[in-house]
C-alpha cells in the first residue's frame, strides 16, 4: 500500500509494509504538560554552541515522534527507530501502542529532511535499528529481527525474521533492556544491554548450553558466521558506544561512572550486585577520571533539580547516546573527542581520550552544546555524510525513567553543522565498484569508510569477485601513511577474506602496536588451532612492550588450553611496570581464572613466577577455594609458602588462602600444615604471624555458625564468600536454616545457592515457594528452582503441573533432567512428561540392557584406576571433533563442559542412544541437490540465499537453488555403536576422561 503526504509543499511517499499505515494507533500523552510546551521551532532556538556552529530542525512531530535510535544506509538515508510503547510503572510498555521504523530523506541538502517513508509499524518494544546485509536489523527484547529489502527500495521483501532471542526484560526492568545495534570495524554487530535485563541469547529455539549469557553487557553477532558473543560485562545501563581511528571500542552509562573502554574479556563495576562469575574478585572502574555530577550528592537528587556543583561538573549522572566525531565538517579540535548526551543537565558532554598505562583515560573536556528547553531529552548522537552531527530529542519532562508518564506526541532532529556546508549530491555507496569502495576507506569523513567496508564484506560473503578490491586492501595496509589508515587495509582484507593465519602471525612483530593489537584480535576469530598458541604467546609475553597489546594478549587466555593459559599467564605477571595499572593486572587474573583449578600444578608455578601481587593472591585464593574437590592445590600453595625465601610471595600466598577459607566453618587441616605453621608464628613479618593465626582458626575448632550466618547475610561481604558460607550452613543443617535459605531467594545474587540449597531440606511448602516465585527469579536462579524442583518426586509432580499451567516454560528444563523425570514411578508424572514431551521416546530394551551391562562393569573403583590422560587422546580422536569440553573441541553437537558429566547414567544414555533425547538443533536433516547428490547433517543456519550444513566429516555452504528436497529426522548426527569400537580399558579410560572435573594433561 502507498500513500502520499504532503509537508510544506513537497510530496512524501510512505510505504505501509505489513500492516496499513492508517491502522498504526494514534499516539497518547500519559505525561502532564507540569511546563509549557516547547514548540520545534522554539526548541531549536533555544540550543546554545560555540560560534561558528548552527543548528537546524531536520525533522519535528507529526513527522518524527519518540526516536530512540538512529543509523544511516549507504544512500545517506537516515533510519529512525521510533518507540511508542515505552510507558511509565507499572505497564513498563503500554501494548496498544505500536512501534515503526521511518526512513527521512534531505532532498535538497538544505539541512531538513523532506521525504519520509514508514519502513515498518508493527513493532512493539523497539530499541535500535540498523541497515546492513542485505536488509534491517531491529531489536526489540527479547528478539532481534532482520527484515530483508534486497533492492533497498524501503519496501520489506518478507515479514521479519527472529536471527536472535533471550533478551529478557527482567522482573524489575524499566529502562535496562538491550539496545544499540552498531555494525564494529571487525564485521560484527555490536549491542548493549543494561543491569536489570539480563538474558541468555542464542539462535531460536537453542538450548541453555547453546546460549550465552549477558546482562550488563556489551555483546555482539557475527551475520555471516551467526556466532554470538559477550565481548564484556559489567556497569549499570549502556545507552551508547563508538569506535575511535584505531578500532579501540568505548561506551557511555549512568550513576557509576560515564565512560568505559570496552577490552574483551573485562568485568566492570556494577551498580549493584555482583558479576555472574564468583571469582571475578574485583572489577575494573570507569576509564574516565571524574564524573558529571558531584557525587557528594545522591546520584537521584538530579531528578529534583540540577544543583550548582553538579551543573559545574557536567550536569548529571545520566547519559545516552556516544559518538566519537571522525566526520569532515567540524574543526579540527574536535575530531577523535567523544561527546555524550547528558540528560538532566540538558547538554552535550565531552571527553578527551588519552592513552595512559595499559589501556586508556578519559578527560573532561568543556560542555559544548546546551538547551534551554525542559522538553530537550537526547537520546542520540552521530555524524552523518556531510560532517553533520545528528542528535535524537525524545522531548518529554520529567524524570528520565518515565515514570510520571510519556510525552508520545513530540520528537524533534537537529542536525549541528560548522560553517557553511556544501549539500552533497544524491549518492548510493552500493552502485559502487569494489575497488571505489576500497578508495573510500580514505576519505577524510570516516562514515564513508565504514560504510564502504561493510559492503565489502557484504559482497565478500555473497561470493562476490573482490580480487581487485583485496589487492588495494592489502595496498592500503601496506603503503598507508598513517596507523589508521593501515588498520581500515587490515579489516579490509579481512572482510574480503584475505588475511591468513600466517599473515597475521607476522604483524605480531609490527611497529605499531594498535597493528598489533588487532592481529591478536582476528587472530582469536581467524585461526582453527588458535589453542596451539602457548609457546608463541609466551615469547610474545616476554618481548612485548605495549601495555594495550599485553591487555589484548591478556583477553586472549580463555581461548587457550588451561595449561599454556598459566604459563602465558605466569609470563604476563612479569611486567611489573603495569603492576599496579588499573586494568592490567586484573586482565591477567580474569584471563587465567577458568584454569587454575583445572591445573592446579601450573597455576601453582604461576603463583611463584609472578611479580604481581594480585594475581599471585588471586590464583592462591582461587585454588584454596577448590580444596574440597582437589585438596592438591592447597598443597601446592603450602609448600611454596615453605619452599620461597620471599616474604612478599609469602605474604601474597597466605593472604588468598586466608581469603579463600572465608565462609568455610572448619577444614581438617592438609598435612603440611602442623609443620609449616610453628614456622608462620615464628616469622618476622608481623603480617604473616597474624595471617598464620587467622588461617589456624579455620584448620582448628572452625568458625561458629553464627560467624556463618553473619557472612551469609552481610550485603557488604564478597560474594564468593557469602556462598562459601552458605555451602558451610547447608552441609551443617542448623535449624533454622530453611528460613534464612528463604530469606536470600530475593538475593539478585545468592539466590541461586539459597534454591539449591533448600534441596537439602525436605519441606513440602518448597515447591510452592519456588513455584510462585519461579518467574521473579534471574535465568541462574530459574535454573537452579528446575534442579530443586526435579530432586523428589512429588516437587517434580508439582513442577509439572505448573509447566502445564503455562507457569514454567518448557526451555528451562534441560534434557537430562527430562529422563530423569520420566523415571519418576509416579503415573501422572509420567503422562505430564510424555504430554509436554510428545517427541521423547522410549529407550529400546536391549539397549537398556547394553547401558546395564556398562554400568555394572564401570565401577567407581574401575574408573578411579582408569587413565584419564588415555581417554582424552580417544576423546580427540573421536567425540571431540563434534563436542567442546573444557574449552576445546568442535561446536557440532553441545558444550559437554557443563553438563550431567558426573552421571553415569545420563553419560550411558546419550551414548548408547543418541537420538533418544535429541534437542531439534542436532536433529539431522537429509537434503537432496538438483545434481543428484543426497547430503546428510545437521542445517547450522540459513539464510535467503545459502544453508550451512555440518556432516560428520565437514561444514558444508549449499546454495538454496541448488536443494531439491529436504527432510528432517528424528535422528542424531552422533553415530550409534560407538563403545562398540573400543576395547573394554579403552571405554574406562574415556569415560574416566569425560568424567573428570577439570582438564588433565597429556602425558609423554
Amino acid at each position: 500500500m502507498i500513500r502520499t503526504i504532503v509537508r510544506g509543499g513537497v510530496a512524501w511517499v510512505a510505504f505501509a509494509a505489513i500492516a496499513a499505515a492508517e491502522d498504526f494507533p494514534a499516539a497518547r500523552n500519559t505525561q502532564p504538560e507540569t511546563a509549557p510546551f516547547t514548540s520545534p521551532a522554539d526548541a531549536l532556538a533555544k540550543l546554545r554552541m560555540p560560534p561558528g556552529f548552527k543548528a537546524s530542525l531536520y525533522a519535528a512531530e507529526p513527522d518524527v515522534r519518540q526516536p530512540i535510535a538512529m543509523t544511516f544506509d549507504p544512500r545517506g538515508r537516515l533510519w529512525i527507530a521510533e518507540n511508542y510503547t515505552y510507558a511509565e510503572q507499572p505497564l513498563r510498555f503500554d501494548r496498544t501502542h505500536k512501534d515503526r521504523i521511518i526512513v527521512l530523506e534531505d532532498v535538497n541538502g538544505d539541512g531538513k529532511a523532506e521525504k519520509r517513508t514508514v519502513f515498518h509499524d508493527q513493532f512493539q518494544g523497539l530499541t535500535s535499528v540498523e541497515v546492513g546485509f542485505g536488509g534491517v536489523w531491529a531489536l526489540c527484547p527479547p528478539q532481534l529481527f532482520f527484515i530483508p529489502d534486497a533492492d533497498q527500495d524501503l519496501k520489506p521483501d518478507a515479514d521479519p525474521i527472529v536471527v536472535l532471542d533471550g533478551f529478557e526484560v527482567g522482573p524489575s526492568n524499566t529502562h535496562n533492556f538491550a539496545n544499540g545495534l552498531k555494525w564494529g570495524p571487525d564485521g560484527w554487530l555490536y549491542g548493549r544491554v543494561g543491569i536489570t535485563a539480563p538474558g541468555r541469547i542464542g539462535l531460536p529455539g537453542a538450548p541453555p548450553e547453546q546460549r550465552v549469557d549477558i546482562g550488563p553487557s556489551i555483546w555482539r553477532f557475527h551475520p555471516v558466521r551467526k556466532a554470538v558473543e559477550e565481548v564484556c560485562t559489567g556497569t549499570t545501563n549502556p545507552w551508547g558506544h563508538d569506535w575511535d581511528e584505531h578500532g579501540q571500542m568505548f561506551f557511555i552509562n549512568t550513576v557509576i561512572g560515564h565512560l568505559w573502554h570496552v577490552v574483551p574479556g573485562a568485568h566492570y563495576r556494577r551498580m549493584f550486585g555482583a558479576d555472574r562469575n564468583p571469582y571475578v574478585y574485583q572489577v575494573i572502574e570507569q576509564t574516565a577520571d571524574h564524573f558529571h555530577w558531584d557525587t557528594a550528592e545522591a546520584w537521584n537528587e538530579a531528578k529534583k533539580g540540577v544543583s550548582a556543583s553538579t551543573s559545574q561538573a557536567g550536569g548529571g549522572h545520566a547519559h545516552v547516546g556516544m559518538m566519537i566525531y571522525q566526520g569532515d565538517n567540524w574543526p579540527a579540535e574536535y575530531r577523535g573527542k567523544l561527546f555524550t548526551l547528558n540528560m538532566h543537565g540538558y547538554r552535550v558532554n565531552v571527553d578527551r581520550l588519552e592513552r595512559q598505562g595499559a589501556t586508556y583515560v578519559g578527560k573532561h573536556e568543556a560542555d559544548m552544546i546546551f538547551s534551554d528547553d525542559p522538553y530537550f531529552r537526547g537520546t542520540e548522537i552521530s555524524y552523518g555524510p556531510d560532517g553533520g552531527v545528528y542528535i535524537l530529542d525524545w522531548s518529554d519532562i520529567g524524570e528520565c525513567h518515565e515514570n510520571d508518564g510519556v510525552h508520545r506526541t513530540s520528537g524533534r532532529i537537529f542536525k549541528v553543522t560548522y560553517g557553511d556546508i556544501k549539500p552533497l549530491p544524491a549518492f548510493d555507496l552500493a552502485d559502487l565498484t569494489s575497488t571505489e569502495l576500497v578508495g573510500l576507506l580514505s576519505h577524510q569523513n570516516e562514515w564513508f569508510a565504514r560504510q564502504a567496508l561493510r559492503l565489502l564484506q557484504e559482497r565478500s560473503a555473497a561470493g562476490g569477485d573482490v580480487k581487485e578490491a583485496l589487492a588495494g586492501a592489502q595496498m592500503l595496509f601496506r603503503d598507508g601513511a598513517t596507523t589508521p589508515l593501515r588498520l581500515k587495509g587490515l579489516w579490509a582484507s579481512q572482510a574480503l577474506g584475505g588475511t591468513t593465519v600466517e599473515f597475521l602471525e607476522g604483524l605480531l612483530g609490527d611497529k605499531e602496536e594498535h597493528i598489533r593489537v588487532w592481529a591478536l584480535r582476528l587472530l582469536m576469530e581467524s585461526s582453527p588451532n588458535f589453542h596451539r598458541y602457548g609457546p608463541k604467546f609466551v615469547e610474545l609475553a616476554k618481548q612485548e612492550t605495549s601495555g594495550l597489546v599485553l591487555v589484548t594478549l591478556a583477553s586472549a587466555l580463555p581461548k587457550l588450553p588451561p595449561d599454556a593459559r598459566c604459563l602465558v599467564a605466569a609470563q604476563l605477571a612479569q611486567h611489573t611496570e603495569f603492576g599496579d595499572d588499573r586494568v592490567f593486572p586484573l586482565m591477567v587474573w580474569y584471563g587465567v581464572e577458568g584454569a587454575v583449578t583445572k591445573v592446579p600444578a601450573a597455576a601453582a608455578f604461576a603463583v611463584n613466577q609472578s611479580k604481581i601481587p594480585m594475581v599471585r593472591q588471586f590464583i592462591a585464593r582461587r585454588l584454596t577455594q577448590d580444596l574440597q574437590t582437589s585438596p592438591k592445590g592447597l598443597e601446592l600453595l603450602l609448600g611454596l609458602v615453605k619452599g620461597v625465601k620471599s616474604p612478599e610471595l609469602q605474604r601474597d600466598v597466605l593472604l588468598g588462602i586466608n581469603l579463600g577459607l572465608q565462609g568455610w566453618r572448619k577444614v581438617e587441616p592438609p598435612a603440611a600444615w602442623g609443620t609449616l605453621q610453628p614456622l608462620l608464628e615464628a616469622h618476622a613479618d608481623p603480617a604473616i604471624q597474624q595471617l598464620s593465626r587467622e588461617i589456624s582458626v579455620v584448620f582448628g575448632d572452625g568458625r561458629a555458625m553464627d560467624q556463618l550466618r553473619s557472612i551469609a547475610l552481610a550485603g557488604d561481604k564478597d560474594i564468593s564468600m557469602r556462598r562459601a558460607a552458605i555451602a558451610s550452613l547447608v552441609e551443617a543443617r542448623p535449624d533454622d536454616l530453611n528460613k534464612l535459605l528463604r530469606n536470600l531467594l530475593n538475593d539478585r545474587d545468592l539466590s541461586p545457592e539459597a534454591i539449591r540449597g533448600l534441596a537439602a531440606v525436605n519441606d513440602p511448602e518448597t515447591s510452592k515457594v519456588l513455584i510462585d516465585n519461579f518467574n521473579r527469579f534471574y535465568p541462574a536462579g530459574k535454573e537452579a528452582a528446575v534442579q530443586t524442583l526435579a530432586a523428589r518426586p512429588a516437587d517434580a509432580l508439582s513442577m509439572l503441573t505448573a509447566m502445564e499451567a503455562g507457569k514454567i516454560g518448557r526451555e528451562y528444563v534441560p534434557l537430562y533432567l527430562v529422563r530423569q523425570l520420566q523415571g519418576y514411578e509416579l503415573p501422572e508424572a509420567q503422562a505430564l512428561v510424555k504430554k509436554l514431551w510428545p517427541e521423547l521416546r522410549p529407550i529400546s530394551e536391549d539397549k537398556k540392557r547394553r547401558i546395564g551391562e556398562l554400568k555394572q562393569r564401570m565401577t567407581p573403583e574401575v574408573l578411579a584406576q582408569a587413565d584419564p590422560a588415555a581417554g582424552r587422546r580417544l576423546w580427540e580422536k573421536s567425540c571431540g571433533k563434534c563436542h567442546l569440553l573444557f574449552g576445546e573441541g568442535g561446536k557440532i553437537g553441545p558444550d559437554l563442559t557443563g553438563s550431567q558429566r558426573h552421571n553415569l547414567d545420563y553419560l550411558l544414555e546419550n551414548v548408547i542412544d543418541p537420538s533418544a533425547t535429541l534437542a531439534p538443533q542436532f536433529r539431522m536433516t537429509t537434503i537432496e541437490l538438483d545434481s543428484g547428490r543426497v547430503i546428510s547433517g545437521v542445517v547450522l543456519a540459513k539464510t535467503e540465499q545459502t544453508w550451512d550444513v555440518q556432516t560428520p566429516t565437514e561444514k558444508l555452504t549449499i546454495r538454496v537453488a541448488e536443494i531439491e528436497e529436504s527432510k528432517p529426522s528424528n535422528q542424531s548426527l552422533m553415530p550409534e555403536g560407538l563403545l562398540d569400537l573400543l576395547k573394554p580399558e579403552e571405554v574406562h579410560q574415556l569415560f574416566s576422561y569425560v568424567m573428570s572435573p577439570r582438564q588433565v594433561l597429556l602425558t609423554p
